[in-house]
């Protein structure tokens, strides 16, 4: 058994809006695609028997994006454990509350526990101009060799409206536009051609951007090129609310403990992590003296509370953004307790740290690339994941 069987995949196209991440990764043909099903299939088998059956249903869930990405993390650690030399036992029970976290690791004798936590990225009460995925399927389906589209949701029905309308317009109006002449018109000022499309309640205006001459005549390409901006929840809050979460969901371990965060961010920032949990950094002014002085906040995680609360955990290791196609490149961070009364996290190769000193925050290098321990290639996967087409391939 495997997470992936073998089958004739044809479909080479980017993922849809509102297609589930199981069924892109289980549908994507490619060199590239299978070269991660086919690591994503090794590393599960590194898993013991027991573990197997529950990792591989929720790699497979189509219905929750967050338990695919979640199972691909805690893959990923694994493996990186393994690599670094490391016996790794899963779910075994340690701690006061009797509980299991996911990783109990040994390495040259010593013990010390990971829990593995995602945090997939969180919009914030207000999200503008947001687009019903089967509108923006039908839009990026749209063929568009010389245009994309950037849109504009002006007014929203009560219902999914029919695309086909919508998609017939759009073509015809892409049709019409000659790009060279766009560009030309637009570096004399002139605004970019528009579009409006209206049913069912529903309005949107469009906006033609003329894709560069080397970048024409792809028709697999997706249309839309610019989607209207998000506001997201501050990344610092989503990283200290997952280690709040895991934080002291074990108890008394009387081993090291490290909360790994594969941290999805839209733009993750180290700033971010360090006001998480360190506090916020501050600029204090003095009357008497020209010079400033610097401190932190008692914000942080390891820093707002008394009585040494949080430091059972030692650590916090963070991977931004991690996917398949990052895993070999993104360095694992460990962030260092400052508390000490935490026992002191083991530090692998792979790991940069960061450790706080009276005000800074101080960072290490780590001192092998994370592509050694996983044992893939630096650049892998190798080749282009969506590689260009033209027409003359797509009989």
């Amino acid at each position: 058994m495997a997470v992936y069987t073998s089958w004739n995949r044809a479909d080479a196209s980017p993922k849809r809006a509102s297609e589930p991440d199981a069924e892109f990764f289980d549908r994507i043909a490619g060199p590239f695609w299978d070269q991660v099903r086919g690591v994503i299939n090794e590393w599960w088998s590194h898993f013991p028997d027991q573990a197997q059956p529950g990792l591989r249903s929720r790699l497979l869930d189509r219905n929750s994006d967050v338990n695919v990405s979640s199972a691909l993390w805690e893959l990923y650690l694994h493996e990186m454990l393994l690599g670094s030399g490391c016996t790794v036992e899963i779910e075994h029970q340690v701690g006061t509350r009797g509980k299991n976290p996911d990783f109990l690791v040994t390495r040259d004798g010593e013990q010390f526990v990971v829990e593995a936590i995602w945090t997939a990225q969180r919009l914030g009460d207000t999200v503008s101009n947001p687009l019903p995925p089967q509108l923006a399927d039908a839009i990026d389906g749209v063929l568009s060799p010389n245009f994309f589209v950037s849109y504009k949701l002006d007014r929203t029905g009560s219902a999914t409206p029919p695309q086909k309308r919508l998609k017939a317009g759009l073509t015809r109006w892409l049709a019409s536009l000659n790009p060279d002449q766009v560009i030309a018109e637009y570096e004399r000022k002139v605004p970019l051609p528009k579009h409006t499309w209206q049913e069912a309640g529903w309005c949107l205006t469009f906006e033609a951007i003329p894709r560069s001459p080397g970048k024409r005549g792809n028709p697999t390409s997706r249309t839309i090129g610019i989607h209207p901006a998000i506001w997201v929840d501050d990344e610092s809050n989503r990283v200290l609310d997952a280690v709040k979460r895991k934080g002291g969901k074990y108890g008394d371990l009387a081993l090291p403990f490290i909360v790994a965060v594969g941290h999805a961010a839209v733009f993750p920032e180290d700033e971010d992590t360090e006001s998480a949990l360190y506090g916020t950094s501050v600029e204090y002014a003095h009357a008497s003296t020209p010079t400033p002085t610097f401190g932190r906040m008692l914000d942080g995680y390891w820093t707002a509370t008394y009585e040494h609360a949080h430091s059972r955990v030692s650590g916090v290791l963070i991977v931004d953004n991690p996917a398949p196609w990052t895993w070999t490149k993104n360095t694992p961070v460990l962030w260092q307790s400052p508390d000490p009364k935490s026992l002191p996290a083991p530090v692998l190769p792979t790991w940069a740290t960061a450790q706080l000193g009276e005000v800074q925050v101080e960072h290490r290098p780590a001192t092998c690339p994370t592509n050694t321990a996983l044992g893939l290639p630096k650049n892998w996967p190798v080749g282009d994941a969506f590689p260009r087409r033209h027409r003359s391939n797509l009989s």
